[in-house]
């Protein structure tokens, strides 16, 4: 195991497969301390484990699955799944415990295990953190109690079951061709097969995964294939969704991009017309364009932002008795079908808008025109630059010309050196201003070059 560094991030674990910390090593060690942590009562425990389609979901699933039976863990394996969907069955199947084994939208030499307790909200793992850095074995179960392993063969069947009962009773989506990219990931299967049950013609595209094609060249982080295909099959629509379903980016029948900001204006403008709509408003990032913040206002709805991450905005929906939130980037979390994000359920929403709407996705997809905006990475070496004086004072002088006009954010990754700059207005030309200047001082001062990059 590794020394006593932080090993869970704001999605679990995520790193390169079979290299530190991303083994068969840790997968054991925190099959073990998750199965010593939820075991409590008398009852037989429970943990469902599902995965996406990388190569080295091979390589962990039986190394988490040994270490939960070595807690006394019955386990059920569900096989190549939606995150989304371990979520929903974890819940409706009263597990003690349920396991993703995905890398979400990065490459196959990537993976990641993020668990999901028995509400099916994601986990806080700091307990269970502690537990693998400790000595453990003393807790693990005597040789009669070990838990045995089960595979569940109608897993997907009652995910798609949940993802149509989310769409309206009496529509369906006849006449309607759709294209569907799954990115060769998690919903390669139940996707297209729920959409084509509710009457679509469903051209699908990466649904052949061969353990490293997983994103690559597809899926919503890269959607020109998507769009290239509406226009060459004529559809109505497109949908890609990311490795493991949980987030998805649309194309209108022109192959414009409908993107997260978009598709949460019209769910929330849909479910605030059917009265659905919970708490003041809905939930997403600080990434969110300025446009939808006004658009909302017009509404008489409100835009509460949060950090960069879909935890924090399920977080802050709780917190506000909010049912709709998301990102930018796709992930949509509608908390009355999913208590993660959901990319299915999520198109089906608007799917629905387009249907009884009986319009082109082209007129309905634009609920609001966004501001320009542009963001760039800055890498630095050594202390941030955000802590000297000079940059300081420029970013504050930044903030100040746009106004009312405009939005400014600046911020460090969590995860290697780099700052993010990004900066919207009414003013393109005023936006790529500010941000290549900023970036040349920073870049300066933390004697780096900028890149070009998303958040």
């Amino acid at each position: 195991m590794a020394g006593a560094r932080r090993l869970f991030g704001t999605d679990g674990i995520r790193g390169k497969a079979n290299t530190d910390p991303m083994t068969a090593e840790m997968a054991l060690r925190l099959g073990q301390a998750a199965g010593v942590w939820f075991t409590r009562g008398e009852h037989r425990h429970r943990v469902l484990i599902g995965k996406d389609t990388r190569l080295s979901g091979y390589m962990l699933e039986p190394a988490l699955t040994a270490g939960f039976i070595g807690a006394g863990m019955d386990v059920t394996l569900l096989g190549p799944l939606p995150t989304p969907a371990i979520a929903m069955l974890t819940r409706s199947l009263r597990a003690d415990l349920g396991v993703m084994i995905s890398a979400s939208h990065n490459p196959f030499e990537d993976n990641g295990i993020k668990l999901f307790g028995p509400d099916g909200f994601k986990l806080s793992e700091l307990e269970i953190e502690a537990l693998m850095q400790g000595e453990i074995l003393s807790r693990l179960a005597a040789s009669a109690s070990l838990g045995r392993a089960s595979r569940l063969t109608d897993a997907a069947g009652r995910y798609i079951e949940g993802a149509k009962s989310t769409f309206p009773r009496g529509l369906r989506l006849d006449g309607l061709k759709i294209v569907l990219d799954c990115a060769h990931g998690a919903a390669y299967q139940v996707a297209p097969k729920a959409l084509w049950e509710l009457g679509a013609t469903v051209i699908p595209l990466g649904v052949s995964p061969d353990g490293t094609n997983i994103n690559a060249g597809c899926g919503s982080t890269e959607p020109a294939l998507l769009r290239a295909e509406v226009l060459r099959q004529g559809a109505d629509l497109g949908i890609a969704l990311d490795g493991d379903a949980d987030r998805l980016i649309m194309a209108d029948e022109q192959g414009q991009l409908v993107d997260g900001d978009q598709i949460l204006a019209l769910i929330a403008r849909s479910w605030r017309d059917a009265g659905r709509l919970r708490g003041d408003g809905i939930v997403a990032t600080v990434m969110s364009n300025l446009g939808l913040e006004r658009f909302l206002g017009d509404l008489g709805l409100a835009l509460h932002r949060t950090r960069v991450g879909d935890r924090y905005v399920v977080e802050r929906m709780r917190a506000g008795g909010n049912n709709v939130g998301g990102e930018q980037s796709g992930h949509m979390i509608l908390s009355d079908f999913a208590t993660t994000g959901d990319g299915l359920v999520a198109a089906l929403q608007i799917l629905a808008v387009i249907v009884q709407g009986d319009r082109p996705a082209s007129e309905v997809c634009r609920a609001f025109t966004p501001l320009p905006q542009r963001l760039k990475n800055v890498r630095f070496e050594g202390i941030s630059p955000l802590v000297q004086p000079g940059v300081r004072a420029a970013i504050h002088a930044a903030e100040k010309s746009f106004g009312q006009n405009g939005r400014l954010l600046i911020r460090e990754s969590g995860t290697e050196p780099l700052v993010r700059v990004m900066a919207e207005g009414e003013d393109l030309l005023l936006v790529e201003r500010v941000v290549d200047e900023l970036c040349g001082l920073i870049a300066e001062a933390g004697r780096a070059s900028s890149v070009p990059g998303a958040a």
